[in-house]
């Protein structure tokens, strides 16, 4: 679909990466395959700390609605795009992206309240243990979930309903595999966007207030930490934290080069590629990062492929015997 054939549709066309349709379709298929690799991680790290009674501390029940999170973020922008680019169409309709709008930026505001809400928890357990039943008790818990995913549907609902006041005229194009605000900001025919600027300021002081929260906390714990004789309690209290820092990490910094790097008419290749690093990449690398210092969700996962596999193997060993 050319550009010119845009202009008289009410849809929009994502350029992508690429115009080549040869390294369209190689894109696609890395992007389906990060995509599955990101659902599975996620699917798993949810099978296992809703089966598995000795993962239901809040800990693994924050964890475990962030790879809910994080299996929906997923799934917002790249079946979209995989679909687009295989079938050699960038078209993308006004509702569908007005639908990703919303998704998208809710489940980043989502996601930022989580690692607020774990590093809270985190903070408890390790600098008032024996206060953390009280404060991070199931209803407590239940609530906050509850806060967070509201609080990330009123930001969607906010973006979205500045977003469809927006005029837009000429070559519909956008510069990236998804509708993201700032590109929809460059191709509006008129300076009509005040609404999303006064929506993204707000969030962003919201944002800036949980990174302080986030900050003070492991303030706390290092202190904390530091003071505990046992190289062994130090280990255990960093196999839980260090996880939780590095994507706390990730998803800040990359959120931050892309939003509050100069945007030009031109993208370079950095632009599309940070994209990834804030919409794809953490979601994917999530269950990775969490499982690997984290030796009972590593047990959680063993156990649970190893029952798999002893239940397959019992199924088709009656199977066999009953022929």
């Amino acid at each position: 679909m050319t550009a010119r054939n845009i202009t008289t549709m009410s849809g929009f066309l994502l350029k992508g990466f690429t115009d080549n349709h040869e390294l369209q379709v190689l894109q696609a298929l890395l992007f389906l395959v990060m995509y599955l690799l990101g659902s599975a991680g996620n699917f798993i790290i949810i099978t296992i700390t809703t089966l598995d009674p000795q993962l239901q501390s809040p800990m693994y029940y924050f964890l475990r609605h962030l790879s809910i999170l994080d299996l929906s973020s997923l799934s917002v922008t790249v079946p979209q795009y995989v679909d687009s680019s295989l079938a050699r169409s960038g078209y993308i309709s006004y509702d569908q992206c007005m639908m990703q709008v919303f998704f998208f930026t809710a489940f980043a505001w989502t996601e930022m309240a989580i690692l607020t809400a774990m590093s809270y928890d985190r903070y408890v357990a390790i600098c008032l243990p024996l206060h953390y039943e009280v404060i991070m008790s199931s209803r407590k818990c239940t609530w906050a979930v509850a806060a967070v995913w509201l609080s990330g549907s009123l930001t969607g609902t906010l973006y979205t309903a500045s977003t469809l006041s927006i005029r837009f005229c000429g070559d519909k194009i956008i510069h990236q595999f998804f509708c993201d605000v700032p590109q929809l900001l460059k191709i509006s025919c008129s300076n009509d966007y005040s609404g999303v600027l006064e929506v993204s300021t707000f969030v962003t002081v919201l944002a800036f207030a949980c990174f302080v929260g986030i900050a003070f906390s492991y303030g706390q714990i290092f202190s904390t930490v530091l003071r505990i004789p046992s190289a062994e309690g130090r280990s255990k209290v960093f196999s839980t934290c260090l996880p939780h820092i590095c994507v706390v990490s990730f998803f800040l910094s990359t959120g931050i080069c892309a939003y509050l790097k100069p945007t030009s008419d031109s993208p370079t290749a950095l632009d599309l590629i940070l994209s990834i690093f804030y919409t794809v990449l953490p979601p994917t690398l999530n269950p990775v990062i969490y499982s690997l210092r984290n030796a009972s969700l590593k047990g959680a996962v063993k156990k649970l492929l190893f029952r798999e596999k002893f239940i397959g193997k019992n199924y088709f060993s009656s199977v066999v015997h009953a022929y």
